[in-house]
This record gives C-alpha cells, structure tokens and sequence, in this order.
C-alpha cells in the first residue's frame, strides 16, 4: 500500500522529540550562513548567488540523469539577474525555460502557488512539448489510465522493477487542490519541515508525465528561501541530493511505501540540508577567491575570447588548457588561441606549467599550486 491509498491520507505524523532538536541545529546553520553572506560586499553576494543557483540547476537535472551546459546555465542566470559578467555565453531556450521556473520561485517565493504557475513551470522545463524519449503532456497533469499507469520504474524493458505507482490521473486536480490549499495556508509549521512535507507530497502525487522530481525540488527551494527571509540562495539542497542520490531514491521508496508518521523521511532530509550548509560555507572561499581575481583582473585587458577561458579556469577547468583546447573552446583559430594565451602571459596572468613543447600546457598564475 502506498502512502496516498492510506484511510488518513494526507494526515501526515512525525516525532518531534526526534525532529525539533535537529531542526533547532539547522536553523541555526541557516543563520549563521546567510549573516556571513550578509557580511559581504554586495558584488560578493551576487557572486555567491550567481554560483549557488548555477550548481542547483546543473545538479537538480543531474540526479535525473540529465545534463546541462554550466557556462549557458550561469550566462542565463547573470542576464535575468542583470549582473555584469564577464565570459558570458549564449543560452539556448531548454535552459533559459529551466532558469526562469528557478527565478520565479525564488524571486517570487511569498506568492501563493498556484495550479496556473505549476502548468507554466512544468511548460518552461518542456518548450518542445517532448522528453528526451517522446512527447508528453505538458502544462497540464498527466493523463494516464488505469491500463497504463504512472510508474517509477528501474531496470532494463525485460525485467524492470516498480518502485513507486502514482495516484490514478482521475484524482490529480483533486489531489492538487488539496496540496495547494495546504501549501498556501498559514500553518504554524516551520518553512523548513513544511519543505520536507512538500516534496515528499508532491512526489507522492506525481502529477505530470515528466519533471516532478525538478518540480519538487523547485518548491522545496521556494520554502527554504522564505525561511532564510531571502531571495538569494548561498546552499544547494540538489547538490547535496546529488551526492547522496542513491540514499534520496532509498527514503523516498521506503516513505511512500510506510506509514503516514513519516518521521524517517523528516530526519533524512533535515541532515541532507545540513550537509548541504555545512557545503556551503566550504565553498565560501571559492566565492571569494573568484570575486578577488576578478578585481585584479579589471586592471588588464582582456578579449571576450580571453574572459570567456579565465572563467572557464575559475570555475574548475578539466584537464590541462592547451592552445588546441582553447581554440576548440572559443572557436577560433590555433594561430589566435596562441596569441592570446601570449598576450595574457605576458600580462601576468597565465603562466606555462612543466613540459615539453608537445605538452605545454597553461595556468592561471594567482591560483597555480605551491
């Protein structure tokens, strides 16, 4: 039995004695990161929320195995945002659809959520009304029958295993309703638990043919930036689901096959959002050393070409940068790259590693390893 054909259903339950005090530590975690961010200039908070919602789309994709351009993701959240930054990219419609079902949720988190601004989201995720497979419905919940029904399914077509099955397409806009109602009222529940219901909920449901799993981290975002009382973000909870994403499909399996009193499901995402805090503040100096270079490197000139490689080496460049990668990369010519790599040698800001003249290879002379 599932947990939406339970009699109670969705009267969910929980151990506060077990709950509260960790969500008392993550509270406190919150606070003290988003008062450290605040302690920053303001161009260092825009770079930490520049990073921080790049990483959480990039990774919310990734956990449903699909991947994303960074440098179009981040060229599509600087332009919305309005931020100055260098090395920008074209960003085709796929990603800014999948920004802007992003933005409106943050920069919008106190607005009710609506079953109109669901259908625009899920539209935003799905422009050409297709999935990587076929074409679904979109914007608008999904219409299975009982013959064929929403599955959460794993393994090959001979042998596949059935780790969830969704409610029946005849009770969604029942369902919903009764989420919305709740998601829009003024419970005294804490934002942050209220976030661990929603998602857990809205996956129970499972309303469109494709992209709950998005959706749902979506909204949980939209809950956590109103319990920090910000638009910014400065942690990713999708990284984090990311990394433990075998534990994440584990939980969710086993609550929704449980009982209402979801307490374990509570306790796991709780110390998924610690650790995504705790990540965080980690990164924190990455923010920085980015933010500081960036200043030092307004003193020199650079080329669009130039601006586009150094964010590349900034942001964690894979591999050696040669003058065949970065040729390839900004799509210029061997005899071009070599210039410029030149030419910002001889600025001060690259310099050339060990090797032969076959293997020279370069790095940004600030950040080189002692």
């Amino acid at each position: 039995m599932y947990l939406y054909q339970d009699m109670n259903w969705p009267n969910f339950t929980w151990d506060n004695d077990l709950v509260m005090p960790l969500l008392s530590d993550i509270k406190g975690m919150q606070g003290r990161l988003v008062g450290k961010m605040e302690g920053l200039g303001f161009s260092l908070q825009e770079e930490a929320n520049l990073q921080t919602m790049t990483i959480e789309i990039l990774k919310s994709n990734e956990i449903e195995g699909e991947h994303l351009d960074a440098e179009q993701v981040r060229s599509s959240i600087a332009k919305r945002l309005g931020l100055d930054i260098a090395g920008l990219v074209p960003s085709d419609r796929h990603v800014d659809g999948v920004v802007d079902m992003m933005l409106d949720a943050l920069q919008n988190s106190d607005q009710r959520l609506s079953k109109q601004r669901l259908f625009a989201w899920h539209a935003s995720l799905f422009p050409t009304k297709k999935n990587s497979l076929h074409k679904i419905t979109v914007g608008a919940w999904r219409k299975n029958s009982l013959h064929n029904p929403m599955q959460v399914v794993s393994g090959p077509v001979w042998n596949q295993k059935v780790h969830f099955q969704a409610p029946d397409s005849k009770v969604l806009d029942t369902e919903m309703k009764l989420f919305l109602a709740w998601f829009n009222s003024n419970t005294s529940i804490d934002e942050v638990l209220k976030a661990a219901i929603a998602h857990l909920w809205f996956l129970t449901i499972h309303p469109f043919d494709d992209g709950n799993g998005r959706i749902a981290r979506t909204i949980t975002d939209m809950l956590l930036a109103r319990s920090d009382r910000s638009i910014q973000r400065f942690y990713s909870m999708s990284a984090q689901i990311r990394i433990e994403r075998k534990a994440y499909y584990h939980i969710l399996e086993s609550a929704q096959k449980s009982s209402l009193d979801v307490t374990e499901w509570m306790l796991w995402f709780l110390k998924c959002l610690g650790n995504a805090i705790k990540t965080a503040e980690e990164n924190l100096s990455s923010v920085l050393r980015k933010a500081h270079y960036w200043e030092w490197l307004r003193s020199k000139k650079l080329n669009d070409r130039q601006q586009l490689m150094i964010n590349h080496l900034l942001n964690g460049f894979e591999g050696k940068l040669n003058t065949t990668k970065w040729a390839k990369i900004t799509i210029c010519s061997h005899d071009t790259s070599l210039r410029d790599i030149t030419n910002l040698m001889e600025q001060g800001v690259l310099e050339k590693e060990e090797g032969g003249s076959k293997n020279t290879s370069y790095v940004l002379a600030a950040l080189k390893s002692k």
